[in-house]
């Protein structure tokens, strides 16, 4: 069963839309006007905005929130990134992500997009029931760009992992320059640890001004990265924000592999490192801010597209050609959190 959603679905009193085994779907409208589905099943519950973005907000794995904490608390009508900026997952791109200047905004034009066409859809395979959450947005610039964007998520109804599908299709008969980005949004759990297939003999620290201490920790996680490994450990400081560079050793499908270890189970990340090869790992936190991007998987650094320009990190999709590609991100149980860190010592060796 598919329901195409339209947007007088949504008003400011919340109703159930769809009831599938254990999900329910609840459809209502934010004060801001944004269009939101509150989706829960047996494992965890969230806000997905199918117009706005395609994001998803407030993560919550057996009642516990996963996200990460900043002001903003909800979704809002806002263009400008960080006014909207508090959310679990974001698609970056298509132009550019990243550094922001004149022509091209922060982390580039689709994480606050308004998508053309939105839906549901909800089956049964071997797996159990899922459903999947998906849309399409159309981007036309006359003579210079013509793509269309359609991520999909799947999700099982006794499941806290997102199956994220992604879909880009360059509609013009000339290439089409692109850039993308994950934004994908923990929230640190002291005592934790960063377990995961990143060389560590590979990183690049993104260091900024700040204060002595923000200084010296960068200088510090530069000659051994590993002392960022141990989550809350003493002498750490990411305030307001610090940003790695990592690259990844991956299994045979070219896979690299992400967790927040805990001894309750696993903030998870898994994508592909042949066609996001690089990896930011994004750290704040404040008196306001908690966050913990284990990985933000990418096409290249975040600095921008001029950057990318520079070193060559700027991606081509042929005349009429489509990429498509597949990540997963969420919590794992601890049974499967301890096969995936087996399986990840076994890929670093």
């Amino acid at each position: 069963m598919k329901l195409n959603l339209q947007k007088n679905f949504f008003t400011e009193t919340k109703k159930e839309l769809i009831s599938h085994g254990a999900f329910s779907i609840k459809a209502f409208r934010y004060s801001s006007g944004v269009e939101a589905l509150e989706i829960e099943n047996s494992k965890c519950s969230f806000i997905f905005t199918p117009f706005k973005g395609q994001q998803i907000w407030h993560l919550k794995v057996n009642g516990e929130e996963i996200s990460m904490q900043t002001t903003v608390k909800e979704p809002t009508a806002s263009p400008v990134y960080l006014k909207n900026y508090g959310g679990f997952m974001y698609h970056c791109g298509v132009i550019s992500f990243g550094a922001p200047d004149a022509e091209h905004p922060q982390h580039g034009e689709i994480p606050n997009e308004i998508y053309n066409s939105a839906y549901i859809a909800c089956s049964e395979d071997e797996g159990g029931k899922y459903i999947l959450l998906g849309g399409e947005l159309l981007h036309d610039t006359a003579f210079v760009r013509k793509y269309r964007f359609a991520p999909e998520i799947k999700l099982y109804e006794d499941s806290s992992i997102f199956k994220i599908n992604v879909t880009l299709e360059n509609q013009r008969a000339y290439p089409l320059e692109y850039m993308y980005l994950c934004h994908i949004n923990f929230r640190p759990f002291d005592g934790a640890k960063i377990i995961s297939t990143a060389q560590y003999d590979n990183v690049t620290v993104y260091k900024s001004e700040g204060t002595k201490a923000l200084t010296d920790y960068m200088d510090a996680v530069e000659k051994n990265p590993a002392i960022m490994d141990i989550v809350g450990a003493d002498g750490q400081c990411y305030d307001p924000e610090i940003c790695f560079g990592l690259t990844y050793n991956t299994d045979e499908n070219n896979r690299a592999y992400s967790m927040q270890y805990t001894e309750n189970g696993a903030c998870f990340v898994s994508h592909p490192a042949d066609v996001l090869p690089y990896g930011i790992r994004w750290i704040s936190r404040t008196e306001n801010e908690d966050a913990m991007g284990i990985v933000l998987p990418a096409t290249g650094e975040h600095l921008g597209y001029q950057n990318a320009v520079n070193k060559g990190q700027i991606k081509i999709l042929g005349a009429n050609e489509t990429l498509n590609f597949y990540m997963e991100a969420g919590w794992i149980e601890k049974d499967c959190a301890n096969k995936v860190r087996e399986k990840i010592e076994k890929i670093n060796g």
